[in-house]
């Protein structure tokens, strides 16, 4: 779902990039009707774009607050990371988080992380 998300967001943008373009090659006294149908189209964009990162960062925030309460919690070490299937085949729902993903980075993360509800 996440991967949709980013997509329509990188989709919206461009689209907004293309009409940025269109109206600076305008003519204002020329195609002033062109130009303000461009302008109300890439309004609509803002706010669309606007709306889909705000319900972006809203999904990563209910995510984060999920691992937050699960009681365990510990930075992975080297060796661990070394292994990581191990470990996930001897901790069951445990959940590893990179810091330098964007709910990593959201959760202030300095090490990779691992989540469970069972001491490991």
């Amino acid at each position: 779902m996440k991967e949709v998300e980013k997509n329509e967001i990188k989709r919206l943008s461009d689209r907004l990039d293309a009409i940025r373009h269109q109206q600076a090659e305008l003519s204002l006294v020329d195609a002033a009707e062109k130009y303000a149908e461009l302008e109300k189209e890439k309004t609509t964009l803002e706010t669309e774009i606007a709306r889909l990162r705000d319900q972006y960062s809203q999904k990563l925030s209910k995510e984060a607050q999920k691992l937050t309460q699960m009681r365990y919690s510990r930075p992975i070490t080297k060796k661990e990371q070394a292994d990581l299937g191990k470990l996930k085949k001897s901790v069951r729902g445990i959940v590893v988080v990179h810091p330098m993903t964007a709910l990593g980075r959201e959760m202030g993360l300095d090490a990779m992380t691992g989540f469970a509800n069972t001491e490991f």
